[in-house]
């Protein structure tokens, strides 16, 4: 039994506990239905089978003939599976597996199956960890005898940089996901114009790559208290003249003398059209007359038969979920979604609620998967100003704003920082993302601008008090070079900080993952916070010269000498972003700093020219960082390909953000998805 059936007959259980007819219809609980199975370990009673035809089955059809493309793809993998062979593996055996084999699994880590099957996705990302430490010179350990030389470590590192050649033509896993609070909220409203805030009581989403689609069973109680209220809201009391609303959900009621069932189906058809966002299948809509049925059956008049009918559309699965409209042809392993999905997959990425007429207009017709159709599609909704849930639903995961609501900050110290100025700060990034968006800027312009949007209370933090003013936020010119730009932005700057202080070691670490995708190694334990060092031995130093002293350390050093500059080089910011010559002992600020690669800096202004000048790493960063989020998962094999590919059109294009968007909607993964078996 797959997931969703589970979850309907459960959910179908609970509706008719709710409306007091469970007496009418047992069903198994999903609990019973599980227990039913087949226990884990047992072998299953022998199936009788036919003897085995006396006839020849016929020779296999004769494999068609590769590409030139193809073959010369075969002959890639072949040189890379032999260098892998010659150098990597005898380079893991010598220098990893000690610690990370079937021995000892050291963090989890354990390369013995990967050494058999070095391209399979699964172990993608234990390969991306080892890059990292092996390249910081983290790994192997300083103690340990035995160390590459810098020959084997990059040859190591070329290798791992051609491991996605391995890897077959395949779209991912295929994630059917549950809409989340905010989308299930918004749904609600634009089909019925109920308050999304109907949907509050739902726990709230803890986000990866993109969401979640579990269900607990506080999900499946919280889902009919609202199918009941939304129905309160929607539906007339019974034996009152329906809303508007019902007239237009249920149409007339049936002539004295037709048949209910079928006028209830007709309802069905038309609840479950609108609710699935595709046209229902009839075993769907059988499902859902059944609930009618038994309705009636149970003595409860049409009205209220429609009404128990309409509470289930509210509670199904295709409701919640974003499903198929069609079911794969047999023995499928890869299939194109089809016009329908497409149309919610597009809407719910980009506007966080179900298709519009237009976009379901373009489903029904068969059209929008066309790329010309599909690019126009993405222009629209982006240009639309339901187009804000990219922000509230993507950019402030990616610059990790969410936390900023609710981040603890000394009061004493910074009395400045308000819920009105915490909004105020997510706004302004909100408007500025928006603006790069709807502008079709490049994304070298997240990081290096020279606009802002504010209002009174966030113009404190930038020294224009006494030009902007009010509670409106608007668009700001700006003239300090050092401000502009994510890097320089008081939302960021804060959410990077300590309660009490700055954190140049934070800022460095969100530089370089959230803007440049560049992977941190976790620090070593027991390394000592700065609030725990020698007070009496650091009282007279600045906290940058307490940080460097991480260098000190050769297990910390690796990482500090890439980390600390960046973040340094935002010392001039507070831990609210207000601009400062000094930091809290009253030393002067040293920004200055070296990346890899020998670029030197000395202000803000001089890091972000640096970083805005690594326009593919920024650009190729957001793009997988979205891509992720679309697929609902972490990228993994064919999807390096794939982003390759995508970049070079993006490239072509000036890194503008209209096209990175579109790119990753017309991406192979996003169009197509895997069967499961």
């Amino acid at each position: 039994m797959t997931v969703s059936e589970i979850f309907q007959r459960s959910m179908k259980a609970k509706l008719l506990l709710s409306a007091g007819l469970a007496t009418a219809w047992a069903f198994p609980c999903a609990g019973q239905e599980i227990a039913s199975a087949t226990p884990a370990g047992a072998v299953p009673a022998k199936v009788q089978t036919a003897p085995p035809s006396p006839v020849s089955p016929p020779p296999p059809a004769p494999k068609p003939a590769l590409s030139d493309e193809e073959a010369q793809l075969v002959a890639f993998q072949g040189e890379i599976k032999k260098s892998f062979r010659e150098s990597v593996a005898p380079f893991v055996k010598d220098y990893c597996q000690q610690c990370h084999g079937n021995r000892r699994s050291k963090g989890g880590i354990n390369f013995e199956a990967a050494l058999k099957n070095p391209g399979a996705a699964g172990f993608s990302k234990h390969w991306k960890q080892a890059i990292a430490t092996v390249m910081s010179k983290d790994m192997p350990p300083d103690d340990e005898d035995a160390q590459p030389t810098e020959a084997e470590r990059q040859a190591f590192a070329d290798w791992i940089a051609k491991l996605k050649f391995l890897s077959p033509k395949d779209p991912g896993p295929f994630v059917i996901r549950r809409l989340t609070k905010v989308e299930y909220g918004n749904t609600l409203r634009d089909l019925y114009g109920v308050d999304p805030a109907v949907a509050h009581a739902l726990p709230d989403e803890v986000f990866g790559e993109g969401y979640m689609n579990t269900l607990s069973p506080l999900h499946l109680e919280e889902y009919l208290g609202i199918a009941n209220e939304v129905l309160d809201k929607v539906l007339a009391p019974l034996d009152a003249p329906p809303t508007e609303t019902q007239a237009r959900l249920f149409g007339e009621a049936p002539a004295q003398g037709a048949d209910p069932r079928a006028a209830a189906r007709k309802v069905a058809r038309s609840l479950a059209r609108n609710a699935f966002r595709r046209p229902p299948t009839e075993a769907e809509l059988d499902t859902l007359v059944g609930v009618f049925d038994l309705a009636t059956q149970s003595k409860l008049a049409y009205p209220a038969a429609l009404r128990l009918m309409y509470k289930a559309v509210l509670v199904s699965p295709q409701f919640l979920f974003i499903t198929p409209a069609t079911e794969a042809p047999a023995g499928s392993k890869i299939v194109p979604l089809d016009d329908h999905q497409l149309a919610s997959r597009l809407s719910y990425l980009l506007w966080a609620t179900m298709p519009d007429a237009e976009l379901m207009e373009l489903a029904d017709s068969g059209k929008l998967h066309e790329p010309a159709v599909l690019k126009g599609q993405v222009k629209r909704l982006l240009l639309d100003r339901r187009s804000r849930a990219l922000f509230d639903g993507f950019g402030a995961q990616w610059l990790q704003l969410g936390e900023l609501e609710s981040k603890t900050f000394d009061t004493t110290k910074f009395p400045l920082m308000t819920g009105e100025l915490r909004t105020a700060m997510y706004d302004e990034a909100r408007l500025f993302f928006e603006s790069v968006v709807r502008e079709n800027r490049s994304v070298v312009s997240l990081v290096d601008s020279d606009y802002t949007f504010l209002n009174g209370t966030l113009a404190k933090l930038y020294g224009m008090e006494k030009t902007v003013s009010g509670p409106e936020m608007r668009k700001v010119k700006l003239t300090d070079a050092n401000r502009g730009g994510i890097l320089g932005m008081p939302g960021v700057l804060a959410t990077t900080s300590f309660p009490n202080r700055t954190s140049p070691v934070k800022r460095g670490v969100w530089v370089l993952e959230q803007v440049l995708g560049q992977h941190v190694p976790p620090a070593p334990p027991n390394v000592p916070a700065l609030e725990k060092q020698d007070q009496k031995a650091v009282a007279n130093m600045t906290l940058r010269q307490r940080t460097e002293m991480h260098l000190t350390n050769s297990v910390c050093a690796n990482c500090h000498k890439v980390l600390d500059p960046i973040g340094f080089g935002l010392e001039n910011f507070d831990a609210i972003g207000r601009w400062r010559d000094q930091d809290d002992t009253g030393g002067a600020i040293d920004a200055a700093g070296e990346l890899p690669g020998g670029k030197r800096f000395a202000t803000p202004k001089e890091l972000k020219l640096i970083i805005a000048a690594r326009s593919s790493e920024l650009a190729r960063n957001l793009t997988e960082k979205l891509l992720a989020y679309a697929l609902c998962r972490q990228l993994e094999g064919y999807d390096e390909i794939v982003v390759d590919r995508m970049m070079e059109n993006i490239a072509k294009d000036g890194y503008r953000m209209q096209t990175l968007i579109t790119e990753v909607v017309t991406s192979y993964p996003f169009l197509n998805r895997r069967v499961q078996n």
